[in-house]
């Protein structure tokens, strides 16, 4: 899941970030909500952590331009103002969820991933398919009842899909939710992660079809075999 930070201090911006990457997330950082606006212009976040108190335009303000936009991504916001009106503004002008400053992080990454659950219309943080199970919040993935091991880019990967499944997975969607502006990541990457993962759920009967021209999709064994190559 690929993730736009907007935050003005850089000390709790890199911390935000740390946490943030080591629970396995692709973020990107800017300062200012201008700065914001442009990365919203030419890339695709699956969520926006903002800080309400910006130089120039508020986090306020950046809020009420994304939904005028009609983007539809998540947004939480930050704030280390206790006010009702405040808090009641934000949600009115579009806000999912607010935090007050200071927060642990657990309690950060618990409401985004709830936020994520909800505009992907998952329920739980448990996310199932036939045998595979992944757990969101503990970091865990079952199959047929056994631990799994993925590496970080194969359990970008693998949630993506799941939270996708029965619909396809966008190739793009899948290069993105890898794609921070600090990493170099090909589109012929995604090739390598889904070929690692198919080795690994295949014998278990889960495959992952390709969708020519498009991307990829979990299937039960029966159903995946008149997949196409990558």
């Amino acid at each position: 899941m690929r993730l736009l930070l907007v935050e003005d201090d850089v000390m709790v911006a890199s911390g935000i970030k740390l946490g943030l990457t080591d629970a396995g997330y692709s973020v990107d950082w800017v300062g200012s909500a201008e700065r914001a606006e442009q990365a919203i212009d030419g890339e695709s976040f699956d969520a926006a952590i903002l800080d309400i108190g910006l130089p120039g335009m508020s986090g306020l303000e950046l809020t009420q331009h994304i939904r005028a936009r009609g983007l539809t991504m998540p947004v939480l916001i930050l704030t280390a103002r206790d006010a009702l009106r405040d808090r009641v503004q934000g949600l009115d002008l579009g806000a999912d969820d607010y935090m007050l400053k200071p927060f642990e992080l657990p309690e950060l990454l618990a409401r985004l991933r709830a936020l994520l659950r909800r505009s992907q219309a998952a329920t739980s943080a448990v996310l199932s398919f036939g045998p595979l199970e992944m757990d969101t919040a503990q970091r865990r993935v079952l199959l047929n009842r056994q631990p799994l091991e993925l590496g970080p880019r194969e359990w970008t990967v693998l949630e993506y899909m799941l939270l996708q499944a029965p619909k396809p997975a966008a190739k793009d969607k899948l290069l993105a939710a890898l794609t921070g502006w600090d990493k170099e990541i090909t589109p012929n990457a995604i090739e390598v992660y889904v070929s690692r993962l198919r080795a690994k759920l295949e014998p278990a009967g889960i495959g992952l079809r390709a969708i020519r021209g498009f991307g990829y999709r979990l299937e039960i064994a029966d159903a995946a075999g008149a997949g196409e190559p990558t």
